[in-house]
């Protein structure tokens, strides 16, 4: 199975992690590549090692909460490599509050405006041409916390992961048959650069039994490669064992809390 030759996707998020992974196993079957994220050195980084490989890849800084920037970046990728035939939503954002009780409304919107909201703005740009053209993909990652939330990934991150995991539904049951396939996947507790913004950084060899980057964007690339008739709605992937968190969360409940409204040691 392997991406058809000609097909454009644009996957967020793709200076490291899971977007990193994905975008080098749709560039190996064939897939022009549009890179999008934050930091260019990254991408750039990410773009070179894809160009090595034989494949074809586009660099693009872009900070996709904001709509002028999706516009730009929509422009720029039809007018490189042509319309969008798959996209990846994979850019995540957690807040570093995790109780709802001390969290700051600034860091929730944030969260939302990553999470649910860019995913909302890519979407409607590239609805028309997939449209239009009755055929298209558009994967997003949400997560194991849209169905079981908890302090780990936090009230804001559970609430977008939720919402963005709704929308994918949406677009499923209104636009099938029309010739979209929306995906979601759901990744358990993943080794990504986002545990580093833990109230508790899980240990090496915690990670170590983790979800890897790797795992997450073999899924996807199963659902995308999949002929157009199939569509992969909903994909779990969880790490076989599951590891004691009861630790993290008790740390994770007091992130951010006043001084005098924490327990004392």
């Amino acid at each position: 199975m392997t991406t058809s030759p000609g097909t454009t996707a644009l996957i967020t998020g793709a200076g490291s992690g899971m977007g990193l992974e994905t975008a080098r196993l749709l560039a190996r079957d064939g897939a022009a590549v549009a890179l999008v994220g934050r930091r260019q050195e990254a991408l750039d980084a990410v773009a070179a090692t894809i160009r090595a490989e034989g494949g074809t890849a586009l660099a693009l800084a872009a900070d996709i909460t904001r709509p002028d920037d999706v516009t730009r970046v929509l422009d720029r990728v039809r007018a490189e490599l042509g319309p969008v035939d798959v996209l990846v939503n994979n850019a995540g954002s957690a807040s570093s509050v995790l109780n709802p009780r001390w969290l700051p409304h600034d860091q929730w919107r944030q969260v939302l405006d990553v999470n649910l909201t860019a995913v909302f703005q890519l979407t409607q740009a590239v609805l028309p041409d997939m449209l239009d053209r009755s055929t298209g993909t558009i994967v997003t990652v949400s997560s194991l916390a849209a169905v079981n939330p908890n302090l780990l990934g936090g009230a804001a991150y559970g609430a977008a992961k939720a919402g963005v995991r709704n929308f994918m539904t949406f677009l499923h049951n209104t636009f099938r048959n029309q010739g979209l396939r929306a995906i979601t996947v759901l990744p358990g507790e993943a080794d990504t650069p986002i545990l580093d913004n833990r109230a508790r950084p899980p240990a090496p060899e915690e990670r170590a039994g983790m979800v890897q980057p790797e795992d997450v964007a073999e899924a996807i690339r199963l659902a995308v490669a999949l002929p157009q008739r199939v569509v992969l709605q909903e994909i779990v992937v969880a790490p076989t064992r599951q590891r004691d968190t009861s630790a993290d969360l008790e740390i994770s409940r007091w992130a951010g809390a006043p001084a005098d409204a924490a327990p004392q040691a």
